[in-house]
């Protein structure tokens, strides 16, 4: 979120494209070959969408680096620069026309966290929030946008596809004081459930503690449950519904952590709705897959 909070951002880079129709109609068996740096930018006259999916000749992995189609991500230093050169997919109330999208995001972690969490028994998903809050730095040439603010980084791994594993997931982050803290829900397709509360000190260092009691958040345009937590007694609402999808959302809201009213970053997502046969006919409208030859790569 900018400083000022009229300007949002989300940037997630994909090796096995999860969401992904063509990945999933696929068999899975290639990750490599379904890669894609998914960007949305949300606030006043920049609304813009991207996800295009990339077959494995698009794609260069390193250790510190990692380029799909003509966008990268690459460490310098202990800053992720984000270089990000895309078309716009033509998603409503966005224009239907595709509209470039290029510039540099560099996020720089205030503090690194190197502890990972598993989210199932057997430890086929793991997540690790590398940055629980980071200085991110907006620099767009299309739309021509500059903004600073407040950030959060991390990873999520698996071997086997979400919708086999999740039935329901719940997520949310806030900025506290001098703390962040980090909420996670799920219910997984076994009927188990897993309820995480962490909160990062300024140096990145995670504590456990005690969930807060459930908090109902309202349904989305398109009626998906969702909810979280919070302190006790204290009110919660929904500031702006970012994404508003079938079986995802995306929001902002007005909470209060671990005794500190704050502003959070809420995500749902529903697994059922994405195993529907409707839902996966849908999506590739807002995923396109690129079948261009591998080509001459801008900006690095």
């Amino acid at each position: 979120m900018s400083a000022d909070g009229r300007h949002g951002l989300t940037i997630i880079a994909f090796v096995g494209s999860v969401f992904s129709p063509w990945y999933a109609w696929s068999g899975r068996g290639r990750p490599e070959n379904h890669c894609a740096l998914n960007v949305a930018f949300y606030g006043p006259d920049c609304q813009r969408w991207t996800m295009t999916e990339r077959p494995a000749g698009q794609v260069e992995r390193e250790a510190r680096h990692i380029r799909i189609g003509p966008s990268s991500l690459s460490w310098d230093g202990d800053d992720l620069v984000i270089r990000i050169d895309e078309l716009t997919a033509p998603v409503p109330p966005m224009p239907m026309i595709p509209r470039p999208l290029r510039g540099t995001v560099r996020v720089t972690p205030h503090a690194i966290n190197g502890t990972a969490f598993p989210l199932d028994a057997a430890g086929k998903h793991v997540w690790r929030p590398i940055a629980p809050r980071a200085h991110v730095a907006v620099t767009m040439d299309e739309p021509g946008l500059t903004w600073t603010g407040e950030g959060y980084l991390d990873t999520n791994g698996g071997t086997e596809p979400l919708e086999d594993a999740f039935e329901v997931w719940d997520w949310s982050r806030a900025h506290l004081k001098t703390d962040s803290a980090v909420l996670y829900d799920l219910k997984r397709k076994d009927g188990s459930a897993l309820s995480l509360a962490l909160k990062f000190d300024r140096h990145g260092v995670p504590e456990t503690v005690e969930p807060p009691p459930h908090a109902a958040l309202p349904p989305t345009v398109w009626r998906m449950p969702r909810h979280t937590r919070a302190d006790a007694d204290q009110p919660v609402s929904v500031e702006r519904t970012w994404e508003d999808t079938p079986f995802y959302s995306r929001s902002t809201i007005r909470t209060h952590l671990l005794g500190e009213a704050c502003e959070g970053v809420h995500e749902s997502l529903s697994l059922g709705r994405l195993r529907s046969p409707l839902v996966r006919a849908m999506l590739p409208f807002r995923m396109p897959r690129s079948l261009r030859r591998p080509g001459p790569v801008s900006g690095l």
